[in-house]
């Protein structure tokens, strides 16, 4: 039995990058206000990318249930230049499962995954294409060039987040790398190969492997609104990708335990040293509560470490789809109907 997956057929280079084209995955909440511009943008874009490399282009917008008027517009957004997919959800299942649902739907050959706010330039996007058709490279991310704009606190908790998570860790997820990025045909196919339900996107791009490249951007202002990723939630997306992607919570939680055993120990043979030198007992009532007290805190952190992995295998065992479609369109380039229409007339 084949354990691993062959993907080397699909294996572009500049001369067959054109064939099998681009799709660009936007995943889309709440976003009426900027989306007309927004597709006006990539359809410039498009028809850039096909004059130069004659690469035919895409784009999916998955609406992960907007509460405004985004599905509406987004049902109306023109042809102009690439083919237009739209896939809306169900319900709000969140961006990992979105960016999911854009790469199932996508029926190009690479992939490349952008916001809708504005805040990743299209203009970049022919420089990622010229990675992947002309440098041959797999992955192509992007990175925030500084976090400059930022407060110390902030930038202490990122850098502390990727240490951790890249403790041990054979392959390294890069710091501030976004979801901005694009998938060579292959490497687009080896991550629909991944089956779990709990995804941290941005690491399993990385684990994947092939030739991967950085790009440092500086990223756009919002084109409208603010951001729904408030503290609490970023707190929550931090623990949700260190305990789906990565087993270094379990080691701390160890190596904590082995430090508080060591403590105690160390702890004991002083109070024995004492009693047994001075002939003194060490007064016994503080020592035993602050004792208990760091005991019993330890064990609740190493349950709850514990309580997220096993919260993660439930999930896994019960199977559930990580979204539901509830409408999808596909809107076709004038060019390619008319083409399709003259193929069917010669064919009658």
């Amino acid at each position: 039995m084949m354990l691993g997956t062959d993907v080397s057929d699909l294996s572009t280079t500049a001369a067959t990058a054109a064939a099998q084209g681009l799709s660009i995955v936007v995943p889309i909440y709440n976003e009426a206000a900027g989306l007309a511009l927004f597709h006006e943008r990539l359809g410039a874009l498009a028809k850039t990318l096909r004059k130069r490399y004659g690469l035919g282009c895409e784009v999916v917008y998955v609406d992960d249930g907007s509460a405004d008027a985004t599905l509406t517009i987004a049902r109306e957004l023109a042809a102009d230049g690439l083919d237009v997919q739209v896939v809306s959800l169900s319900r709000n299942f969140g961006k990992e499962a979105a960016l999911m649902a854009g790469l199932d739907h996508a029926r190009r050959g690479a992939v490349l995954f952008m916001d809708g706010d504005g805040q990743h330039p299209p203009a970049l996007v022919e420089q990622l294409v010229s990675h992947w058709i002309d440098g041959g490279f797999d992955v192509v991310y992007t990175a925030k060039a500084h976090r400059d704009n930022e407060s110390a606190l902030r930038r202490i908790a990122v850098h502390g987040f990727y240490a951790l998570i890249n403790w041990g860790a054979r392959q390294k997820i890069p710091e501030d790398a976004g979801d901005f990025r694009l998938l060579s045909p292959r490497a687009a196919a080896a991550l629909r190969q991944l089956p779990e339900r709990n995804r941290f996107f941005k690491g399993l791009a990385s684990w994947i492997g092939f030739r991967q490249i950085r790009v440092d951007y500086e990223p756009a202002a919002r084109a409208h609104g603010v951001t729904t990723f408030s503290p609490g939630r970023l707190i929550g997306l931090s623990i949700e990708g260190l305990t789906s992607f990565s087993v270094a919570p379990l080691r701390f939680a160890s190596l904590l335990g082995v430090l508080l055993a060591t403590v105690a120990f160390l702890f004991g043979l002083s109070i024995l040293w004492e009693t047994l030198v001075s002939g003194k007992s060490v007064p016994g009532y503080p020592s035993l509560v602050v004792g208990l007290m760091t005991i019993g805190g330890v064990q609740l952190i190493m349950i709850g470490i514990v309580g997220e992995y096993i919260g993660k295998i439930l999930s896994e065992l019960k199977a559930r789809p990580i979204y539901f479609v509830a409408e999808h369109s596909v809107k076709r380039v004038e060019a390619d109907a008319a083409a399709g229409v003259s193929e069917r007339t010669a064919a009658e």
